[in-house]
């Protein structure tokens, strides 16, 4: 029995689907007279070189030709369509690839056809021909007898040698469109009295991924496997596809952040025997087709979609955020990068999902940028602001130890407070850090807290700062707060407290390297520094004993205003620095190693000159003078 693909091969240029541009020039060379000696046909695999080769070859040799109609009943258009025409000769060049098989053809090529009027060769897979092989044929694509024809046929045309190239009249063919695919799939099924639903003959096309051949052949294996009655469940599960339904419920998990929800689906598909990592490409494929949707604002005509999937897919994508998708994309990327090299597709495809759903159960830095990335795109007011944080997620760092319900408003008031007036080393350019909206803005938070009396009950324990936040108070009283500043003290009053030990957790982890993308000479300088104490808004920075330099480098304005800017983005906080020197380990009083406040220490200027080259990399060079 004939398989499919092959009884329902094109017989003529009409038949020809999704290669509109290559009959069109064929035809229009063949009616003109212009047929060229070597054609080189490259594209995907199953798209049709072959098939329009030989029709090619039935043109120039049909009985009533030249003719872009060959009439497919004369003997020389049947002998070719079965292969047996002495006048067309098919090699397949990844067996026949050497030189003494091209000499076998030289010696033939020369000698006149049989019964048409052009000898056509017709070499499958000619990019497997080796170099010796193409010089030695080249000669004769140079200067051929006039009724010598060549057709390479190659997925890969980059491999065919440039002179080859140059020589011959290149045709690139398309992979076909979804649509044309379906639509060659219910060619086949009417002429064959197959039942196929239009949602099973669209799995099957999409499963092929722009081969014909590919498509009718799974067709011909359901059609058996089925006894002609072709439903959406046999092809998913004869394919080991996912269903569109599946892939549309994921993606409203994650954009419901449901991870137990996620987590159970993926249970469940497993013990349906759903290949995870066929899923994950699956997966993969959907979320490609949001984001060009997103980023196109339509829903390209190439994508293999039905209508009413178009509509669903252009839903979902408003519905979830960009940075979603782009997150769950690259977490997918390595899940399947880790299911190539042999690993269980199920642990890294869950984890993808738990990470993209909780954010903040994932302390890497891309996942830290991936929660900036979804504040910024928070719509602002309603005391949102950059650095607001949902009800249901937990803070970027570990909550601290139970403190007293009016920490939030203390933490509003004393943001504007600059830098540690106990530490003479603070540099005076700290003053600038806190925005004056901010301290204007700290009366305002009052109102709320005011008719809770616990809050007012504990006032007097945020005494000192008042007076700094008091005097700007009138100001925002005459004139009306602009909408712009509100969120900035709303985000911080949001926050739970923070303590010095989540801090240090931190400074290693997140906070040195987000310092080193912006200046690796300052991240290198801060690490001979730890964070000591945070007092309120107010953080102090202990260089050791002998790295006073270091101190001094890291006091310069331009630095500090990179901590600063790095300490908002890690802790959602505005902190005033301080940088100083600690004591010697021997003057420590708790017996703590490490550095404690102290004197910065003498150093000669050799020191000096010696921590510079070190630190900076640096070579002392000759006074020109």
């Amino acid at each position: 029995m004939t398989a499919l693909y092959r009884k329902y091969r094109p017989q003529d240029f009409t038949q020809v689907v999704g290669q509109e541009a290559v009959v069109r020039t064929l035809t229009n060379a063949i009616n003109s007279g212009q047929v060229r000696q070597a054609y080189l046909f490259a594209g995907p695999r199953g798209t049709g070189k072959t098939s329009l080769a030989r029709i090619l070859a039935k043109a120039l040799n049909c009985a009533h030709g030249p003719t872009p109609t060959p009439d497919g009943t004369c003997n020389s258009c049947r002998t070719i369509a079965t292969g047996t025409s002495l006048d067309v000769v098919e090699m397949d060049a990844a067996s026949q690839r050497g030189i003494d098989d091209i000499r076998e053809i030289r010696e033939r090529a020369v000698l006149q056809p049989v019964e048409g009027r052009h000898k056509v060769y017709i070499l499958d897979e000619a990019h497997q021909l080796t170099d010796a092989a193409w010089n030695a044929l080249l000669k004769l694509i140079e200067e051929p007898p006039p009724h010598l024809v060549f057709i390479f046929c190659t997925t890969e045309a980059s491999k065919v040698i440039a002179t080859v190239r140059s020589r011959c009249q290149v045709f690139a063919f398309q992979r076909p469109r979804h649509q044309e695919l379906v639509q060659l799939l219910r060619r086949v099924c009417d002429g064959e009295e197959i039942a196929a639903l239009d949602s099973a003959l669209a799995l099957i096309a999409r499963s092929a991924r722009g081969s014909f051949r590919d498509a009718v052949s799974t067709l011909d294996q359901l059609s058996s496997a089925t006894g002609g009655d072709i439903t959406v469940p046999a092809v998913l599960q004869l394919l080991g596809s996912v269903e569109e339904e599946a892939l549309f419920r994921l993606i409203d998990l994650v954009i419901d952040r449901d991870t137990a929800g996620a987590l159970t689906f993926i249970e469940e598909l497993s013990d349906q025997g759903q290949d995870l990592g066929r899923l994950t490409l699956d997966l993969l494929e959907h979320l490609r087709h949001l984001l060009l949707v997103q980023h196109m604002g339509s829903i390209p005509d190439s994508l293999p979609l039905t209508d009413e999937t178009r509509e669903r897919l252009r839903s979902q994508a408003n519905q979830v955020g960009e940075a979603t998708v782009l997150r769950l994309c690259e977490l997918l990327v390595g899940a399947v990068e880790s299911g190539r090299q042999g690993g269980d597709p199920r642990l890294p495809l869950e984890l993808s999902l738990v990470k993209v759903t909780r954010p903040q159960a994932d302390l890497s830095r891309e996942s830290i940028a991936f929660r900036i990335e979804q504040l910024e795109q928070r719509p602002h007011g309603g005391g949102g602001g950059l650095h607001a944080v949902p009800a249901a997620a937990p803070p970027t760092l570990a909550p601290a130890p139970p403190v007293p319900t009016p920490a939030p408003p203390v933490l509003s008031v004393v943001v504007p407070v600059v830098a540690a007036p106990a530490a003479p080393a603070a540099p005076a350019p700290a003053a600038p850090t806190p925005p004056p909206s901010e301290a204007a803005l700290a009366p305002a938070e009052a109102p709320p807290a005011a008719p809770a009396p616990a809050p007012a009950a504990a006032a007097p324990t945020p005494a000192p700062p008042a007076p700094a936040a008091a005097s700007p108070a009138p100001a925002p009283a005459a004139t009306p707060p602009p909408p712009a500043q509100a969120p900035a003290p709303t985000a911080g009053a949001n926050l739970p407290p923070l303590g010095i030990d989540q801090l240090r957790d931190a400074w290693e982890r997140s906070i040195l390297p987000a310092i080193s993308d912006r200046s690796i000479p300052l991240a290198s300088i801060l690490r001979e520094a730890r964070p000591a104490k945070l007092e309120g808004s107010d953080l102090t920075l202990e260089f050791a004993p002998a790295a006073s330099f270091h101190r001094q480098l890291a006091s310069d304005e331009k630095n500090m205003a990179i901590m600063r800017e790095v300490l908002r983005e890690v802790t959602g906080r505005s902190l005033a620095v301080a940088v100083v020197v600690g004591a010697a380990p021997a003057e420590a009083a708790d017996g703590e190693a490490g550095f404690h406040p102290g004197e910065p220490s003498e150093l000669t200027e050799d020191d000096i000159i010696s921590m510079i080259k070190d630190t900076l990399d640096a070579r002392e060079v000759e006074d020109p003078q």
